[in-house]
């Protein structure tokens, strides 16, 4: 059974043939884009040094679980920390390279997402809220419901990635044409 990481499902939301293209035909993307998740990756572990005691105790951390690579049936991902609060619920918190603009993007709520049901599996503990921090705010903390119904949609989404990829299934694009500009596979994708 294919097992999923959170960017790959992410990609799925953007557009399905994203996986149609890069696990059923095999053509890698354009990797230029990922600096970012570099950076951010050395950012994070920069920052987990300095500013970690600091921004735990700012949500109210009970207990904490760095760099956790947690996996499932269909899922698998590495959780910057996973979280037991002080009322006692679980929370996955992940550190962004980025600047607060006032709006939490949809990729990082589906990662939170994504993030929720590994922990939820492992921990054996639901998991309703999540937490990004901003490395270019100031560390600024942003809290992120995470309803089930969203949870939900990470699995649906799953299901149809592994019915793409067993049964060659080439889906419908995106509805949102504008994403198709900057999509990788525009060249080649048949509209």
């Amino acid at each position: 059974m294919h097992s999923f990481y959170p960017s790959q499902i992410i990609e799925y939301l953007y557009c399905p043939r994203y996986t149609y293209f890069e696990y059923v035909l095999r053509i890698p993307q354009f990797e230029e884009k990922f600096y970012k998740v570099q950076r951010g990756r050395q950012m994070h572990n920069e920052k987990l040094e300095r500013n970690k005691n600091y921004l735990r105790k700012k949500i109210g951390v009970k207990e904490k679980w760095l760099d956790q690579y947690l996996g499932m049936p269909g899922l698998r991902g590495k959780i910057d920390e996973v979280l037991e609060l002080e009322d006692g619920t679980f929370a996955p918190l992940d550190y962004k390279f980025a600047e607060w603009k006032d709006r939490v993007y949809e990729t990082y709520q589906q990662q939170l997402y994504c993030y929720a049901l590994l922990i939820e599996e492992n921990f054996g503990e639901k998991v309703n809220r999540g937490f990004l921090v901003y490395t270019r705010s100031s560390n600024k903390i942003v809290e992120v419901p995470i309803p089930e119904e969203s949870k939900a949609e990470i699995r649906k989404s799953m299901d149809a990635m592994l019915k793409i990829i067993g049964q060659n299934y080439y889906p419908k694009a995106t509805k949102f044409k504008r994403r198709c500009l900057n999509c990788t596979y525009r060249n080649i994708c048949i509209q």
